[in-house]
């Protein structure tokens, strides 16, 4: 075929790749989600963990435990939790559920709630008590990933709460067949529970059976790898949170 047959295809394609390009989807803006301590701050892992299981881009700022307001929000002495904060499109976001809600919305296609609704119902009461709840829990058996402290005795306040989780988790798995909470797939409810998980680790609390596979479930996570990896090479301690028994 002669070479000037082939011409008129060529602007032809050239027309069509400048449209394919023009309507292509364009990536939106970075976030920025502000932390404090990887090995101590729960809220913090809560709030990374949703922002990458939303798949949105985002950037790390880190604020030194040394910072007097990250301080009081690790030792529990904050009137308001405000790490992690997300900042993305001119939004700024700081209670941890609230970054889910948000998440959800800018990210609909991540599935962080369940598609059913009373699935989703039952996934943002669940995320919603541990927003809210289990005070006992968190003063008594505070997050620390470089410690391990076998055989830790529980006090007897922080029971319930323990076992309020484990009817947690029991009933979801149970429920929806593992094995995350919601099945199959990780929803807000695992970002909302890993770091209880940590905890219970670090404080060797004896669980059942489907819990104990549930933990196990959590701590293979890539992101968790990478979040205790992050942790380990923290070079701050707080005296405080280092508990000695």
């Amino acid at each position: 075929m002669p070479a000037s047959a082939k011409s008129p295809a060529k602007p032809a394609a050239r027309k069509q790749a400048a449209e394919a390009a023009a309507t292509k989807p364009k990536a939106g803006p970075v976030a920025t989600l502000t932390l404090s301590s990887k090995n101590y701050s729960s809220w913090s892992l809560r709030g990374w963990l949703l922002a990458k299981f939303s798949g949105l881009p985002f950037t790390e700022t880190m604020v030194s435990p040394d910072d007097a307001d990250a301080r009081r929000e690790l030792l529990l002495l904050a009137p308001s939790i405000r790490v992690p904060r997300l900042e993305h499109d001119g939004a700024r976001v700081w209670n941890t559920l609230a970054i889910a809600q948000y998440l959800d919305e800018v990210c609909p296609d991540a599935g962080l709630f369940p598609a059913d609704r009373l699935a989703r119902a039952h996934c943002r009461s669940i995320s919603g008590e541990m927003n809210s709840g289990f005070a006992n829990l968190r003063s008594s058996l505070p997050m620390n990933l470089k410690a391990r402290l076998p055989g830790h005795k529980i006090w007897g306040g922080a029971q319930p709460d323990i076992d309020r989780i484990v009817e947690i988790w029991t009933d979801c798995i149970a429920t929806y067949g593992g094995p995350y909470l919601f099945g199959a797939r990780r929803t807000v409810a695992d970002a909302m529970y890993a770091p209880v998980v940590t905890r219970f680790l670090t404080y060797d609390v004896k669980l059942n059976r489907p819990c104990i596979e549930y933990t196990r479930t959590i701590m293979a996570m890539p992101e968790m790898a990478e979040w205790i990896a992050a942790a380990r090479r923290e070079p701050d301690d707080i005296e405080e949170l280092d508990m000695d028994f």
